[in-house]
């Protein structure tokens, strides 16, 4: 696909927001093609970025594999995989893309642009990925690995502190159960409103202390409500970290 002057000034302004030059910008911009525009242009299968994407997604496990195997030498396998896949995750690299304003990049089809396709996280973390793969086979390991760290620094502290997931009974648990084989308890304390319409409130106890509570419109949402006071709760006094 021929680069205009225009596009060409477009992928300059692209290289100053990652800090990335490229030898090539013909495959940094393979990288922002989405195979919407290919099919609508009759374009090849190898114009778009669906190769160089399925690339980057190995180059990413790769990099943060190696990263979070040295940086937490206490964790266990299945730990470094829960962590990894909190990492790799379309909601990662999609808010990353958000970070890099990738959409604004995009060539995208016009099925996709009437439907905000950039803004769609699963197109925003795909170009994240080709993006990676791109940058990999025009510049090597070292800068993409470098790159890839400097942009998951923030994700990975957040990871690791639960908060890129929805799950905090599991986060507590774990965490808890690095300092005690203590058993969590959840108990419903109160219930309010008609049966169609009712909010529960629940605390979660550990060692017979009560950690946190939380209420919902379910049991699993009160929950998870009072997991997550318990894991301030257990912050701010520096039992967990």
């Amino acid at each position: 696909m021929v680069i205009d002057e225009r596009r060409k000034e477009q992928l300059k302004k692209l290289e100053d927001v990652l800090g990335v030059h490229f030898e090539n910008l013909d495959i940094l911009n393979q990288a922002l093609i989405h195979p919407s525009y290919a099919y609508e242009k009759g374009l090849p299968h190898n114009v778009h970025n669906q190769r160089l994407e399925f690339l980057g997604d190995a180059v990413l496990e790769l990099v943060i594999s190696e990263w979070i195997y040295k940086d937490y030498p206490n964790y266990t396998e299945g730990e470094l995989t829960k962590l990894r896949a909190l990492l790799v995750c379309e909601e990662s690299l999609a808010l990353l893309s958000r970070d890099l304003n990738l959409g604004d990049y995009l060539i995208i089809g016009k099925g996709e642009e009437i439907t905000g396709g950039r803004k769609k996280d699963s197109i925003l973390a795909d170009t994240f990925e080709a993006l990676v793969g791109a940058m990999y086979l025009d510049r090597g390991l070292e800068t993409v690995a470098a790159f890839i760290r400097d942009k998951f620094r923030t994700i990975v502290e957040k990871a690791k502190a639960g908060e890129l997931s929805n799950d905090y009974k599991t986060f507590l648990q774990e965490m808890l159960q690095r300092i005690s084989p203590d058993k969590i308890t959840y108990t419903v304390v109160k219930e309010e409103g008609p049966d169609h319409d009712k909010t529960f409130f629940v605390e979660v106890s550990w060692k017979d202390d009560v950690l946190g509570s939380g209420s919902g419109k379910s049991k699993k949402e009160a929950e998870q409500k009072a997991a997550k006071s318990a894991i301030r709760f257990l912050k701010k006094r520096n039992i967990i970290k």
